[in-house]
């Protein structure tokens, strides 16, 4: 299978379980998200890589005029129209394809959300020119995704744990690198507020569907983690540990 065929099945066999995840379906950002959706009142806004909605329903929330939950798995989708019809939200709309290549006009949206997807795009830099030229001038991008330190050691380790965990698994960015792809993307460089994220291991294997062999291949590198990392990531006896997120924000260069 090719990336985008991996990350289809991958996430199309585990739809439900990511509208009912904790760390997916609640938090700040996500009513961070509601009250900026509630100010700009958008007109037209995208859910970059929607999986379950979770950004979708958060705008509708807040008032956006209408939302289209975007996404190359069409499991991902039917959850997503499922429970939007069940709250009420007639505003969403659900269209599948994928974040390298979106089927819009120029200047379509006036506010694009992108939320722990970017890590699965095999071309992100395509992704984000993409996203420039769908956004409307004035329009606000808003990236929400873990971050990766930029300690190369530490750097590593995720990259090593995100890819046993999940083969559908592509990068996840340094802060730094974020603002490169964005400037060379023609945006302006964000705005970046960061906070840390627990993940409890076994839910954290058991959404995704972790093979057995990936599962005790993960205990065993968490358990061989050089101290300095063990510590960054504050892995705790039972592998549950803690990673960066961050929220970056910003808009096209006029």
């Amino acid at each position: 299978m090719d990336q985008l065929e991996l990350t289809t099945r991958q996430f199309g066999s585990t739809a439900a379980k990511y509208l009912t995840s904790a760390v997916h379906a609640a938090g700040a950002d996500l009513e961070r998200l509601v009250k900026m959706s509630a100010r700009l009142r958008p007109a037209h806004a995208l859910d970059l890589g929607s999986g379950a909605g979770h950004v979708s329903f958060a705008l509708a929330r807040g008032g956006a005029q209408r939302v289209v939950a975007y996404d190359p798995a069409a499991e991902m989708l039917e959850v997503v129209a499922l429970e939007a019809a069940a709250r009420g939200h007639r505003e969403i709309h659900t269209q599948l394809g994928s974040a390298e290549r979106l089927p819009f006009a120029d200047s379509t949206f006036d506010l694009i959300v992108s939320r722990y997807s970017a890590h699965h795009w095999l071309d992100l830099k395509g992704a984000l020119s993409e996203s420039a030229r769908v956004l409307a001038p004035g329009g606000s991008l808003i990236v929400i995704d873990v971050l990766s330190p930029e300690a190369p050691l530490m750097d590593t380790a995720l990259q090593t744990v995100e890819m046993l965990r999940d083969s559908s698994h592509v990068r996840n960015y340094r802060e730094s690198e974020w603002r490169a792809m964005l400037i060379g993307a023609r945006f302006a460089s964000p705005s970046v507020d960061r906070w840390k994220l627990p993940l409890e291991f076994e839910s954290w294997v058991t959404r995704i569907g972790t093979p057995a062999a990936r599962v005790a291949a993960l205990k065993v590198v968490f358990d061989a983690l050089p101290a300095e990392a063990r510590e960054y990531f504050a892995v705790a006896p039972d592998c549950s540990f803690v990673i960066d997120a961050g929220w970056l924000e910003t808009g096209k260069v006029s």
